[in-house]
């Protein structure tokens, strides 16, 4: 029997400091909390956003995303990386 979901979670946030290196552990969770987005989150949320805030927000961030998606496909094509043929057509 495995361990709920929450506690999975916890456990997987948890940083050990080893050789009493506390700053390579305060480094460790930080990156891993921006990671998960929790700053982010803890910073939207420390004032009161306006619910046409919000959505302005929430639809640039996903056409950010879209775009760099899209740019990144792009750049990828153009550097001609991990296709079977980067050269078509030239023998």
């Amino acid at each position: 029997m495995g361990l709920p979901r929450h506690i999975h979670q916890f456990i997987s946030r948890t940083i050990f400091v080893q050789n009493n290196d506390v700053d390579k552990a305060c480094r460790l969770l930080n990156r891993i909390l921006s990671k998960e987005d929790i700053f982010g989150q803890y910073r939207r949320t420390r004032y009161y956003e306006k619910p046409t805030q919000v959505r302005r927000r929430i639809n640039y961030e996903n056409c950010k995303s879209i775009y760099n998606e899209d740019m990144d496909r792009k750049i990828k094509f153009l550097l001609r990386k991990n296709r079977v043929d980067p050269f078509p057509g030239a023998s």
